[in-house]
């Protein structure tokens, strides 16, 4: 597996910067051969920094798709250009990593995946919360049955004042949503991923602005300003799988909460449960004894050399590559991805109506 792949990134923002260049950086498989971005300074800039010798740059993403020496694409861009961005990748012969959420709706998320099977390319969405140590564990455990039957789950993305004031986040046009569709999402994936169940029968969901509408309101980020948070603070749903699991969701941007955490999961099974508060801990009984573990990730035994592992956002971009190269699923199947598009939707529907949304 000695072929390399020119990556191009559209969308030099946060995420980018935060997470997929520095990763892509790391990687010996990739080669950054191109950057877009409706500012061409922060496109120059990436490609200053993370480019390969002559990499271009754009303002214009479809003059970029042009480039045929372009294998793959990373999406990085505002909520609402996610589809039409990753379907035109798509069409032009690229294979697509597309950052979360997949869609703001289910119908654009579908167009995606129709547009993958048309062309033949590779789509998978940056979940990086699967590839984490204590997710890719658990994962495991799961799969080999030591928690039994699955069918309680709690997916958790809860912050006590961590409102993002930069890009378009509290722009309900472009992103579709809060913290529901920003961190939420993640939550909701990690916990799907791990029951392993993509079935959902209902949902109930409510969507609160308590806290938005607040002046010099304290905030990790600065204060907000209220003219301009057009989205939910926080969002809460109860989600009924076709197998009678129950999956309950609590995402916030800002919230009078004490304990808090990102992208954690709470797993209740037949022989055994699982969270992810403080570490990840496994529950259950022996010999009519409760028994709790908090799993160890540090390798440990060596009192100087605490060891070294592969973080999840080099995980992600390896396992992405080597997907392509190998001519297998990605980790985070499109298909996968959708039902948690499907899922946000209909909470925000029924927050809006006040009704549970029901599948077929």
């Amino acid at each position: 597996m000695s072929k390399t792949l020119n990556i191009a990134v559209i969308g030099c923002g946060g995420i980018a910067n935060g997470k997929h260049l520095p990763a892509l950086s790391r990687q010996d498989k990739a080669v950054l051969v191109a950057f877009c971005d409706l500012v061409e300074s922060r496109a120059q800039e990436a490609a200053d920094q993370y480019g390969a010798e002559g990499a271009k740059v754009y303002t214009d993403y479809t003059e970029l798709l042009k480039d045929a020496s372009i294998e793959v694409i990373h999406v990085c861009t505002p909520n609402d250009s996610h589809a039409e961005i990753t379907i035109a990748a798509l069409e032009a012969g690229k294979h697509v990593l597309c950052e979360k959420p997949m869609a703001k709706t289910t119908e654009e998320a579908r167009s995606m995946i129709e547009a993958a099977e048309r062309t033949g390319k590779k789509l998978s969405i940056a979940y990086q919360n699967r590839f984490r140590d204590d997710s890719l564990h658990l994962k495991d455990m799961c799969e080999k049955g030591e928690l039994g039957d699955i069918y309680f789950g709690k997916a958790i993305a809860l912050r006590r004042r961590a409102v993002p004031t930069w890009g378009v986040f509290l722009d309900e046009e472009k992103q579709g949503g809060g913290p529901l569709i920003d961190i939420g999402t993640h939550a909701l994936d990690l916990t799907l991923w791990l029951m392993d169940n993509y079935k959902p029968q209902s949902v109930m969901g409510s969507t609160f602005h308590k806290l938005g509408s607040r002046e010099n309101a304290a905030n990790a980020f600065g204060p907000w300003d209220p003219e301009q948070f057009k989205v939910e603070d926080s969002a809460f749903g109860f989600i009924k799988m076709e197998n009678g699991a129950t999956i309950v969701l609590e995402s916030s941007w800002a919230l009078n909460v004490r304990k808090f955490g990102e992208a954690q999961t709470l797993l209740c099974g037949t022989e055994g449960g699982a969270d992810m508060a403080d570490g990840l801990h496994i529950n259950g009984e022996n010999r009519s004894r409760l028994v709790e573990t908090k799993v160890d990730f540090g390798s440990g035994g060596v009192a100087f050399y605490d060891g070294g592992s592969e973080n999840a956002e080099d995980r992600e971009a390896r396992q992405w590559l080597e997907a392509i190269l190998e001519d297998k699923d990605p980790v985070v199947k499109p298909e996968q991805a959708l039902v948690v598009t499907q899922i946000l939707e209909a909470l925000y529907e029924s927050a809006k109506t006040g009704k549970a949304v029901y599948f077929n």
